[in-house]
């Protein structure tokens, strides 16, 4: 019995070894198929630029070798994928900006991204947020990128919180039916219950740290809806849920709150608190003469139970943007 301990460490560092090797496995195939698909891709593009008439016989040509190749090689060449390995080498002209860690499937999703700023974005932040391909997929549908109310810049590696804040925000994956009415608590319940997906949603560097978390004054209680800490920006986010329009009332209460957060709870080497309210709808008299409009630790967004058609969220996005860069001139 005196050996437990001693076996206990040789299994773990075998295992950790196994471990390894299969990562290693994994990767060195990734990056060969991913290489082979580029090669592919960088082949049609080159025959196809050879001339105009290529160029307008093209799909002919790539429905025939994809019957040839798909009786010698099987699955995996048809017209289609051929396109996809095309999409892929026009998307990513340069290999070594290809990531390994991400798989075909993910760079067939990001290759459809026109924006080529916006495509390496999604790139880096699916790696980042590990994003399996069904998340990635949901967030471009969602223009996750497109509801930041500031897209980090490449020149400026500096972290402002306007970097991870959205607007609006979308709750599609509650499942609750559109004309339901709910309460702010159960709206709170369905988020914690599903935890693992809003803070997919919140976006990177976000981790829970409490439900109606107390906190005791002198003389009063106070609990605050949903508390977490980004550990990107290095400071504790307050979220208060709001089944209704914004109201000055429920400014003051989160001023109130990131204040008193500040003072009884931030550690000195934590950055100042951010608080998001998050609402229904935002009425813009009430945005611009609060305190919304000269503490950048503040911030007020719609939610969205549903996933908004591709024109409302447009719209949605288009305003937000619009409205925050004059604010902020």
């Amino acid at each position: 019995m005196t050996d437990l301990p001693q076996n206990n460490n040789l299994y773990d560092q075998i295992a950790s070894l196994i471990l390894e090797s299969k990562q290693n496995v994994y990767r060195n195939t990734n990056t060969i198929i991913l290489k082979m698909y580029w090669q592919i891709g960088q082949v049609i593009v080159e025959n196809e630029q050879k001339g105009e008439q290529r160029a307008v016989y093209g799909k002919a040509i790539l429905i025939n070798i994809s019957r040839k190749l798909s009786l010698e090689f099987g699955n995996g060449f048809d017209e289609s994928n051929l396109r996809n390995m095309r999409n892929f080498y026009t998307a990513f002209p340069i290999w070594d900006a290809v990531r390994p860690e991400l798989s075909w499937t993910h760079y067939r999703i990001i290759s459809r991204v026109e924006n080529e700023s916006i495509r390496v974005h999604y790139l880096k932040h699916a790696i980042e947020g590990n994003w399996n391909t069904r998340t990635l997929q949901r967030n471009i549908n969602s223009q996750y990128l497109g509801r930041l109310l500031q897209i980090p810049n490449e020149e400026n590696t500096k972290l402002h919180p306007q970097q991870f804040v959205k607007d609006p925000y979308i709750f599609e994956f509650l499942g609750i039916p559109l004309n339901s009415s709910i309460n702010e608590n159960q709206l709170e319940t369905a988020l914690i219950n599903h935890v693992q997906l809003f803070l997919m949603e919140l976006g990177k560097g976000f981790a829970f740290v409490a439900r109606q978390q107390h906190i005791v004054t002198d003389t009063s209680d106070f609990f605050i809806d949903l508390v977490f800490y980004n550990y990107y920006l290095k400071c504790f986010v307050l979220i208060d849920l709001k089944i209704n329009k914004l109201t000055h009332e429920a400014i003051g209460q989160m001023d109130m709150y990131v204040r008193m957060y500040n003072d009884l709870k931030k550690a000195e080497d934590d950055n100042p608190t951010i608080g998001i309210i998050l609402c229904t709808e935002k009425d813009e008299t009430i945005v611009k003469y609060s305190v919304l409009k000269e503490n950048e630790m503040l911030f007020a967004s719609k939610y969205r139970l549903y996933l908004p058609d591709e024109n409302e969220l447009k719209q949605l996005i288009e305003h937000d943007r619009v409205k925050f860069e004059l604010d902020h001139e």
